[in-house]
């Protein structure tokens, strides 16, 4: 699944969250909230919203 919301990925097992075409990280949303990176930045501005 490829999705730009996060209330569509946040329950999914795994994410995998790219940057250019690249993979940047990989995890839960838990995990990758905790980790504070690209994810993290991106989640935190649609919370905002």
């Amino acid at each position: 699944m490829i999705a730009h919301r996060l209330s569509t990925v946040q329950r999914a097992d795994k994410i995998v969250v790219l940057d250019s075409g690249n993979i940047a990280e990989i995890g839960s949303h838990t995990e990758l909230m905790a980790k504070k990176g690209l994810y993290y930045h991106l989640a935190s501005q649609q919370l905002e919203e």
